[in-house]
C-alpha cells in the first residue's frame, strides 16, 4: 500500500498532483463566448507525481508527467488528460508504489533497478503527426493527439535515441523541428547533440559536439540563419556528486558561454561568447540582422542573476519559488563581425515574469510582440503567477491581464486570428487556477486588448496543476 504524500509545499494547494484521469465531452462556457474561429487544441503538460517520494526530499521537476488537453470546436469546448505512459510509469503503477526517486541523485528502490527514469512532463509538442511529451534528459514520448493514448518512446525510426531538450524550434518557412540533448554522451557529459526533423518527422541532421563544461542546458535559440546555444554555470560536476555533493548546482566561477554557428554549417564552426554569469530557462525569441556589411543576432531572453530552484555548489540551497531571484527580459546583441567574444544587453521592460511566447509565425525572424507570465499582486507561497503581459517591443507599451485575488495563471499561449492576420492579432490562451474553488479554467483574451478581460472562460472539471509548457495545435 502507497503511504500518504508527506507535508510539502510541492503536494500543496495547486502544487499537488491530481490522481483521476478523465474525459468531460462538453463543458461550460462560464462567462463569454468561444470564438467561432477558435478550433484547435490547447495542450498542456507538467508534473504529477503518481507515488509519494522515497524520501524527505523532492524536486518539483521530477513528478511523472500528465498531459491535459482542451480541445475548442463550433464554440464548444471538452476536456481530456491523460499520465504519460512511459516505462517509468508502467513499473511503477504495476507495483502499486514509487521505486524511481523524485530527487536528484536519489538511488532506485528495491524493484526500480534498470528503469530508465523518464518523467516526460516538461512540455508537449505537434510534428510530423505526433504528439511528443517531453523532457530533457530522454527521447520523446509519442501519444495519439485525441485519445492522449502513449504509443511509446519515439526514435525518429531508429536513428537517434539519446535526450532531447523540452524546447525544440520550428521553422515556420520550412516546417523543420531544430532540437538538441546534453550530457549526450552520457551522466555528466559536455557533449551536446544538435538534431533537425524534416515536417514529415524524419530526422535529417545529427552532429555531436562539447561544451565548455557540463551543465543543465534547458533551452535554446534558432534564427532563420544561425543556432545559439547558451551554457549557463548550473553546473554538472563528477566530482563534486562523487563527494556527495549537488548534481546541479549553481557555478558562478564557471561563467556563461554562448555557442553561435550558421545553420548551414558544421558545429565545428562554433564560436563561443562569453558573459558574466547568470540563467535563462526561457528566450523569448531572436533573429539575425544584416547592417551596415555587419551581422548581428538579437536574443531576446528572460534572465536571472542565478539559478533558481538549485542549490549552490557547497549544498546550501536557494528557497523553492522563482521569486527569489526574478527574471528580467532582457535583449542580447552579438555582432559577429567583432573578435571580442562579448555581447551588449539591454533591458526591454521593468516587470519581470517568465514563460516567454510570441507570435510563432515569426519565430527566428524581426518581431515586435511578445507575451509572458508576470506578478502585480504580493507574491505568496505556492502561488507563482497572477498576470499575463502582452508587451509591444517597439515601443514598451504593455497591457496585462489580472484574474483577480486567489486566481493565477500559467504559460499564455497566443494563436493567431487567421493564417494571413498580422503579428500578435489573435487570442490569448492560457489556464487559470481559481483557488477559492479548487478548480482551474480555460480563458480566451483577445490580443486588442488583453486588459479587458476573457471573452470566453470555461470551466474545467478539475484542477490543472502549476506545471511548465503547452502548445495550440489547429484543427485540420
Amino acid at each position: 500500500m502507497s503511504r500518504p504524500f508527506p507535508v510539502n509545499p510541492l503536494f500543496m494547494g495547486n502544487f499537488a498532483p491530481v490522481m483521476a484521469e478523465c474525459d468531460a465531452p462538453e463543458l461550460i462556457v462560464a462567462e463569454g463566448e468561444l470564438p467561432a474561429d477558435l478550433r484547435g487544441t490547447l495542450y498542456r503538460n507538467g508534473p504529477n507525481p503518481m507515488f509519494p517520494p522515497l524520501g524527505t526530499k523532492h524536486h518539483w521537476f521530477l513528478g511523472e508527467g500528465m498531459v491535459h488537453a482542451i480541445r475548442v470546436e463550433d464554440g464548444k469546448a471538452s476536456y481530456r488528460n491523460r499520465w504519460v505512459h512511459t516505462s517509468q510509469y508502467e513499473t511503477q503503477r504495476n507495483a502499486g508504489r514509487r521505486l524511481i526517486g523524485t530527487a536528484f541523485g536519489e538511488p532506485a528502490a528495491p524493484g526500480g533497478e534498470g528503469v530508465r527514469q523518464n518523467v516526460a512532463n516538461t512540455n508537449v509538442v505537434w510534428h510530423g503527426g505526433k504528439l511528443l511529451a517531453l523532457d530533457e534528459g530522454s527521447p520523446p514520448v509519442a501519444m495519439d493527439g485525441d485519445s492522449l493514448e502513449t504509443t511509446g518512446s519515439w526514435t525518429f525510426e531508429g536513428k537517434y535515441a539519446g535526450p532531447m531538450t523540452a524546447h525544440p524550434k520550428f521553422d515556420p518557412r520550412t516546417g523543420e523541428m531544430h532540437f538538441f540533448g546534453y550530457m549526450a554522451a552520457g551522466p555528466a557529459s559536455p557533449d551536446i547533440s544538435y538534431q533537425v526533423v524534416d515536417a514529415s518527422g524524419r530526422l535529417t541532421r545529427s552532429e555531436m559536439f562539447k561544451a565548455p563544461y557540463a551543465s543543465m542546458v534547458h533551452d535554446f535559440i534558432v534564427t532563420d540563419e544561425h543556432v545559439i546555444f547558451p551554457i549557463f554555470p548550473a553546473t554538472i560536476d563528477v566530482e563534486r556528486i562523487m563527494k556527495g555533493g549537488p548534481v546541479i548546482a549553481w557555478d558562478p566561477d564557471a561563467g556563461t558561454r554562448i555557442g553561435i554557428m550558421a545553420r548551414n554549417a558544421s558545429v565545428d564552426t562554433m564560436r563561443w561568447f562569453e558573459g558574466d554569469p547568470c540563467y535563462v530557462y526561457h528566450p523569448m525569441n531572436a533573429f539575425t540582422l544584416h547592417e551596415g556589411g555587419r551581422t548581428k543576432i538579437v536574443a531576446d531572453v528572460m534572465k536571472y542573476a542565478r539559478v533558481p530552484l538549485f542549490p549552490n555548489t557547497d549544498g546550501t540551497k536557494a528557497r523553492i519559488g522563482l521569486e527569489d531571484t526574478p527574471s528580467m527580459l532582457v535583449r542580447w546583441t552579438f555582432d559577429l563581425d567583432d573578435n571580442s567574444n562579448s555581447y551588449t544587453e539591454e533591458p526591454l521592460t521593468d516587470l519581470g515574469g517568465e514563460f516567454p511566447r510570441f507570435d510563432e509565425r515569426f519565430a527566428g525572424q524581426v518581431y515586435n510582440q511578445g507575451f509572458y507570465a508576470a506578478n502585480l499582486r504580493p507574491l505568496t507561497p505556492g502561488n507563482p503567477f497572477d498576470t499575463l503581459v502582452h508587451l509591444d517591443l517597439t515601443t514598451g507599451n504593455r497591457r496585462v491581464y489580472e484574474p483577480g485575488e486567489g486566481k493565477y495563471v500559467m504559460e499564455p499561449v497566443f494563436v493567431p486570428r487567421s493564417a494571413a492576420a498580422p503579428e500578435g492579432d489573435g487570442w490569448l490562451t492560457t489556464l487559470v487556477y481559481d483557488r477559492s474553488r479548487n478548480l482551474s479554467d480555460f480563458v480566451v483574451l483577445d490580443t486588442d486588448d488583453i486588459s479587458k478581460g476573457p471573452i470566453a472562460r470555461v470551466e474545467l472539471p478539475t484542477r490543472v496543476p502549476f506545471g511548465f509548457h503547452g502548445n495550440w495545435r489547429n484543427m485540420a
